[in-house]
């Protein structure tokens, strides 16, 4: 029986993988474990639950409430909101926990637990075995030890969570955003308010698409992984730029004013040499992953900029960041954690922050941009196969080797099973954009018939 928690929480299809009794009953074990490491110590405790506007999110919110309240848990509801809206609101009110129920970038079926620690910090991997372990010795028949009384939790919404997160964003950006003209792409997701809020409040004249969520159209066509809406309609509204978030908004990827892409590697280029001027960039170093392009690392090099890297995922960048005191990482995809103001991928602040650097220089996005050049990449998903054999199979091996002889020193091959969904992602950089395609190709026919 595989690990339940992948790299971003407990996620798969709701009401077939992701039951109600499995959010119930891992929300309860959360609540066991945690008192039992000592975090419910000497007071009652308080968690904060979120979730994007998936239909799903509706009876596992029920569930999550539930299961918390049951265990003694008091709870603050704070309805449809981001990833990183819990995360900070977990922090800023102490509350012993937060449970978000997202699934992200994946399609609306799909939907996911996540619980955040005191502080607003993921969990860590230990505590999610923990209570996996506590959750399915529970589930196969063992009894819980249950308050009663006044032992069990008290609900209540909490609807002051959003103006608290948007005036959290809003103050800390460094300068408005008056004059600029912002589009912004809601995904149908959890930042529908939110983001179009923060970026008028920053003074921005926003112009939205995306952000009419009715629970079933949730990165439907929108959204970080759909830029083509986005990019269309910077153009059409004559926009400075674009900022598009995924389904729970821990993601953004920006569009420039003539509707070029501007990926998180890029964003995080911007950022780290504004946070280097302003004295902020600790260490003078950024944090990127296995995937960061290529031309990133060498834009970092010439611009005197230490490019530390993990492994694919934002809990190991953000522990990176933690372990050695770095301010700034993230990732292609678009998540981006600035550690001074979130403890996760926060993609509305980063919309935000790219888009005040922008009206701080009274340079385009394009030529903020072209710091780093983007060298061609290729990444092909690999589905229906068997992940966990991505490492140890001899004719993956060789496939990879022989596709490394070829692009020699000029581009890369990076393989890896993903954390969330059941495929491999197959990634390749070369300094041509066909030969790429070609190489990437031949590798994903080779994990095909050797995983599959």
């Amino acid at each position: 029986m595989g690990r339940l928690f992948g790299t971003d929480g407990v996620r798969g299809v709701a009401n077939a993988d992701l039951t109600a009794e499995m959010a119930l009953g891992l929300s309860v074990a959360a609540a066991h474990v945690l008192a039992e490491a000592g975090t419910f110590e000497g007071h009652r405790p308080v968690a904060v639950v979120g979730r994007d506007p998936r239909a799903s999110g509706e009876f596992l919110e029920a569930a999550v409430v539930a299961g918390l309240a049951s265990a003694g848990v008091d709870v603050l509801r704070v309805g449809v909101l981001p990833t990183p809206a819990v995360a900070h609101l977990t922090g800023a009110l102490d509350a012993d926990l937060g449970v978000m129920l997202s699934a992200s970038h994946n399609p609306m079926p799909d939907n996911g637990v996540k619980f955040f620690a005191r502080g607003g910090h993921k969990l860590a991997d230990e505590l999610e075995d923990r209570i996996e372990t506590t959750y399915r010795s529970h589930a196969s028949g063992e009894p819980w030890d249950r308050p009663t009384g006044t032992g069990v939790g008290r609900v209540r919404d909490y609807d002051e969570g959003f103006d608290a997160y948007v005036a959290h964003l809003v103050g800390v950006l460094p300068n408005r955003l008056d004059g600029l003209k912002v589009v912004i792409d809601g995904a149908h997701g959890a930042a529908a308010r939110v983001s179009p809020e923060a970026f008028a409040r920053a003074g921005a004249e926003v112009v939205t698409i995306g952000t009419d969520p009715d629970g079933l159209n949730i990165n439907d066509g929108y959204g970080s992984t759909h830029l083509a809406r986005l990019q269309a309609s910077v153009v059409e509204h004559r926009a400075d730029l674009g900022i598009a978030h995924d389904g729970d908004a821990d993601r953004c990827l920006a569009v420039d004013a003539a509707g070029r892409e501007v990926d998180g590697d890029q964003i995080l280029a911007v950022l780290a040499l504004a946070m280097r001027e302003a004295g902020e960039l600790r260490g003078d170093t950024v944090v990127g992953t296995v995937m960061s392009n290529l031309g990133f690392k060498l834009a970092m090099k010439r611009e005197g900029v230490e490019l530390v890297q993990t492994a694919v995922g934002d809990r190991y960048v953000l522990e990176e960041m933690k372990s050695h005191g770095y301010a700034l990482g993230g990732e292609q995809s678009g998540h981006v954690i600035v550690l001074d103001h979130a403890t996760t991928g926060d993609g509305t602040l980063t919309g935000l922050l790219l888009t005040a650097r922008v009206a701080a220089t009274g340079r385009t996005l394009a030529d903020l941009a072209a710091v780093m050049e983007r060298l061609p990449q290729v990444l092909v998903n690999v589905p229906d196969v068997d992940k966990s054999r991505v490492a140890s199979s001899a004719d993956v091996a060789a496939a990879v080797a022989e596709a490394e002889r070829e692009l020699g020193e000029t581009g890369r091959v990076l393989l890896r099973p993903s954390g969330t969904e059941p495929l491999v992602r197959v990634m390749v950089e070369a300094a041509d954009i066909e030969q790429a395609r070609s190489v990437a190709g031949r590798l994903a026919d080779a994990v095909k018939s050797a995983l599959g």
